[in-house]
């Protein structure tokens, strides 16, 4: 199904090269984000939760560009494109949902992130969909390569992003935030203790 003949190392070139410029857009505006702390400390106070997926998405970029190396023995067709493409899209708009460019409406992060909360986790539940895609197009045993760690995680992630769209305790929503940025840096962890 992803395995040709022969790969036009253009084609793997062309779609990095598209992916990457979306995925650095995504890194910018995180960093900026961030920057925004550092740079107005009292004018936007710092939401434990808000600040937990930060750098969980930070992370899960710079984890994502990584791992899209795999598929440079992917047989490209427009088709995977879009899909990659799409892939990435969904993780510059959860970006942008973290830092919007205008907060007038809002009382800062705390306010602003617990009202567009569905928007987030919803999207976060299809960016986990995508990954398992993702994982399928690389190859036959690519997914089941990882064992049954993976869908322990994404089993983790689904049903607290799930929960984390019914429920308003900020308790349950900095915890879930911490917890899910601590298994996001276990798994990076992991996986690159095999590759050292």
């Amino acid at each position: 199904m992803n395995e040709g003949p022969s790969i036009d190392p253009a084609v793997f070139s062309y779609v990095r090269t598209v992916i990457s410029i979306i995925v650095g857009l995504s890194i910018g505006r995180l960093l900026t984000g961030i920057a925004r702390f550092i740079q107005h400390p009292k004018k936007q106070k710092i939401f434990a939760a808000h600040l937990a997926w930060t750098f969980f998405m930070l992370i899960y970029v710079i984890h994502f560009w990584w791992w899209e190396f795999h598929l440079a023995a992917v047989h490209w067709n427009f088709a995977i494109y879009c899909f990659a493409a799409t892939y990435a899209s969904l993780i510059f708009l959860l970006c942008t949902l973290l830092y919007p460019d205008t907060m007038y409406e809002y009382k800062g992060f705390a306010d602003y992130f617990m009202s567009r909360r569905a928007w987030f986790f919803g999207i976060l539940i299809g960016l986990f969909i995508f990954d398992i895609v993702d994982g399928w197009i690389k190859g036959p045993g690519y997914l089941s390569s990882f064992g049954p760690g993976l869908w322990i995680r994404l089993a983790f992630y689904a049903a607290g992003c799930t929960a984390a769209i019914a429920v308003k305790n900020v308790r349950f929503q900095t915890a879930f935030a911490i917890a899910a940025l601590v298994c996001e840096i276990g798994w990076a962890l992991a996986e690159y203790y095999t590759l050292i």
